[in-house]
This record gives structure tokens, sequence and C-alpha cells, in this order.
């Protein structure tokens, strides 16, 4: 895996192996709590897997200790209320959400307050074994402000969304599986290889479908059963106008792998 150009980032790290982006937040010296300056370069960073080749971006930690350890607590205490009404953070996960390519959060360690709404934010979440996931947002006197109150509920249930932000309790990664907060836990030396795994199996399949697949399913969460499908249908007759469903076809039939060309 090697770093792409010059960008110049203090805080975090941006590299492509092949088609895979790799955003891994390097502050580890805080368990990877996330600042203004942090969250301006990841946006940067996503500008570039978006210009790039790349077809799935991963997130990440530096270190074996945090993936990310939430917002970074000296920079909330020097927010006034006109600047909590900023897009801040909440604006950056509703990108990371709505990125038209696949994302998934490689959980290394601690996932905290912003570092979970962060996780949350990604399509899938694959966990390290030593994972430990919460929103303690509420032993603050603040509650989660990135979409931790409405993604948790949507992915566990709003019983199970108002238990863990009433209480700030912290999940294991076990816990956190058995919730439907993450979709796989891994011993923790092989977090990796399953990203990758995970990777290369969205890699092999249609650009094009797979985008428009994203998109259905995150319109249709947030409508009505029948505007879902309406969506549904639509996103299908655009994958059926692609030289990639002909490719997808005609390789089925001859029995061999498709080059997807993601047109």
């Amino acid at each position: 895996m090697t770093e792409q150009g010059g960008a110049g980032y203090r805080n975090i790290r941006y590299e492509e192996q092949g088609r895979l982006a790799v955003i891994t937040v390097n502050r580890p010296e805080f368990r990877n709590a996330i600042n203004g300056e942090t969250l301006e370069e990841i946006a940067d960073a996503l500008r570039r897997a978006r210009r790039s080749d790349c077809g799935v971006v991963v997130f990440t930690g530096a270190g074996d200790k945090a993936f990310v350890a939430g917002a970074d607590v000296r920079a909330l205490q020097r927010r006034t209320p006109k600047e909590v009404l900023d897009p801040w953070m909440q604006g950056l996960y509703n990108e990371i959400e709505f990125f038209e390519k696949p994302t998934i959060a490689a959980v290394n360690g601690y996932a905290l307050g912003g570092g979970l709404e962060l996780a949350m934010a990604c399509d899938i979440r694959i966990a390290s074994d030593r994972a430990k996931l919460g929103l303690p947002e509420t032993g603050l006197g603040i509650i989660p402000g990135a979409g931790g109150t409405q993604r948790l509920s949507r992915l566990v249930g709003k019983g199970r969304a108002k238990y863990m932000i009433f209480t700030g309790i912290i999940l294991t990664a076990e816990e956190a599986e058995r919730w439907g907060l993450v979709e796989m836990v891994v011993p923790h030396e092989r977090l990796w290889p399953a990203v990758e795994e995970v990777a290369g199996r969205i890699l092999s399949k249609g650009p094009v479908a797979v985008r428009m697949a994203k998109m259905a399913v995150n319109v249709g969460a947030e409508a009505d059963l029948h505007t879902g499908l309406a969506v549904e249908k639509l996103a299908q007759l655009a994958a059926f106008q692609t030289r990639d469903r002909d490719e997808g076809i005609a390789a089925f039939l001859e029995k061999r792998s498709p080059e997807f060309k993601g047109e």
C-alpha cells in the first residue's frame, strides 16, 4: 500500500492499493480523536477518492488501540452554541453515507462518540474482536450530534439506541455484532485480511450496479415501501442501460469471469 500524492496531511493518511482507497485517522497519541482540521483533511481525501479509480473506500484508525475515540473534547469545550448549528462533523458524515462508492469501516479498537458515528456512516462495519463501541456523550452533558441518535436507532432499533445513549454503555465487538451494529467480527490480526476480502468481492461486481444498489437502499430506507420500490425500478433501469450489464450476462452465459468497466 503506497501513499498517493503529497497532500501534506497532518492528521490522516490517504493511501491507495489498486482500486482500494484507505483513509486512516492518524492521531494515535490522542486515540485518533477528531478535530476540525482532521475533518477538513478527511473531506479532502474523499474528494481525491472520488476523482481516483478506486472502487471502495476504507476508514480506519492508526495504531492498535483506537479506530476513532470520538471528537477531541478540548475542541468541543471551545465550541459555541452558534457553532453547534454549523454542519461540521454531521455534514461530513452525511457526505460519507451518500458517497457514490462503497465505504467500509475497519474498526480496529475504540469507536466512541464521533468515532462510532463515523463507522455508522459507512456502508459496512468490520470489527476487530478488541473493538469497543459506544456513544458516551450524555456523560459530558451533551448528546451525539453527528448522526448518532438517528443512525444508531436505524441499525439496532429505537429501544437499544435509547439504552446505549441514555446509559453511555460501551459494547464489546461481539455484543455489537449481536445487536446488528457491525456486520462482522474477526480476530484482531485478521481484520485487514477480512477487509480486503470483502472489498475484493465488491470490486469484482459491476461498479454501476453497486452504485445503483447503494442509492436504492439508502433512499428506500428513508421512504415508504412503494416509493422505495419505484426508486429500485429506476435504479435497475439505469443499470440495464450499461455495457457492464451486457458484459455481466455474457460472462455468465460463457462461464467466465466478467470484465467490468464501470460504463
